[in-house]
């Protein structure tokens, strides 16, 4: 039988106290902004970008705000928590409980892009395509915390690089839960509960050893995601908009349709977190409407094409543009 690695990430990257500290999760928000940023400020100098490049960064500031923060975190309320947000809430601002939706965010941004565009009087979908090619970048931090964190796990699998999350104790049966309890309880010599056994095996081999049979195999899914809604589409993003003369709105375009197929793809492999609507799970039924958003950009952009100032003709007289390294 294999030894599959039993995962004890510690979600904080310093720990000021008990629960309090800066989490990885922090800084991958952190990192994306950064990251976000970066490109846009690298693609706005080399007269890729409608917005110069002094307002990149209030621009990106605003996305990060109004569009991710505020759009995933009321995205998963709606999309995967409804009933709790109704019940309770008050819950939409305990953040630190965790709760975003990639979905929620995406549209987010879209909305404020679209207020942006029209308080600046700029092209709207010009607007979103330098944005979108710096995006899967945050994507793919978000996954690693996600890795990190334990959580958002894939489905059981026998690969040899398959992980057990003990995460994965809080959805297990309830008896089997009580004989976790029961073995852990011995070992402890005190009452537990699932809190404290998750905690433990982070740092104790003894208690891994005690949940350890409990558990199952199961693709990395974090990983297989983030290098695909990540690292890949911004590569394929990068390149079309450095190397191809496309017109406003069609990297926004492929952006949404690119990453509505391979996020529908990585969900083959992660544990549905949300049950399914009819057979699609809920990832793969949210990712129809960014097709079908990603299409229209598509014929938008093909109906009444307009260029950014990277790829407009010169007038007679006036040299070209100066791309900036």
């Amino acid at each position: 039988m294999i030894a599959y690695w039993m995962h004890n990430l510690d979600p904080f990257a310093v720990q000021f106290g008990e629960g309090w500290g800066i989490r990885w999760y922090g800084l991958a928000y952190l990192a994306a902004f950064g990251a976000a940023y970066g490109v846009y400020l690298r693609l706005a100098n080399r007269g890729y970008s409608v917005i110069g490049a002094g307002q990149v960064a209030d621009f990106i500031t605003g996305c990060a705000v109004f569009g991710v923060l505020l759009g995933g975190r009321l995205g998963y309320l709606v999309f995967y928590d409804f009933s709790g947000f109704t019940r309770d809430p008050l819950m939409a601002f305990r953040v630190w409980e965790g709760g975003m939706s990639a979905h929620g965010g995406i549209l987010g941004v879209v909305l404020y892009t679209l207020w942006y565009a029209w308080r600046h009087n700029v092209n709207w979908p010009g607007l979103g395509d330098c944005l979108v090619v710096g995006a899967p970048l945050g994507l793919l931090f978000g996954r690693l915390a996600n890795f990190i964190n334990g959580e958002l796990y894939g489905r059981v699998t026998n690969v040899p690089w398959a992980v057990k999350f003990p995460a994965e104790l809080r959805e297990l049966p309830v008896e089997t839960q009580r004989e976790v309890l029961s073995r852990a309880q011995s070992l402890a010599g005190t009452p537990v509960g699932i809190d404290q056994i998750l905690s433990g095996a982070q740092t104790s081999q003894p208690w891994r050893e005690t949940i350890a049979g409990f558990l199952h195999p199961r693709h990395p899914s974090q990983i297989y995601e983030g290098l695909m809604e990540g690292l890949l589409l911004f590569a394929i993003l990068w390149v079309l908009r450095t190397r191809v003369r496309a017109a406003n709105g069609v990297l926004t375009g492929l952006f949404f349709i690119g990453y509505a197929i391979l996020r529908s793809f990585g969900e083959l492999f992660r544990e549905p977190d949300a049950g399914y609507i009819g057979f699609l799970t809920r990832g793969q039924f949210l990712s129809i409407f960014l097709l079908v958003i990603g299409a229209g950009f598509l014929l938008a952009a093909w109906l009444r094409p307009a260029y950014p100032p990277a790829f407009m003709p010169q007038k007679p007289g006036v040299g070209k543009i100066r791309h900036n390294t």
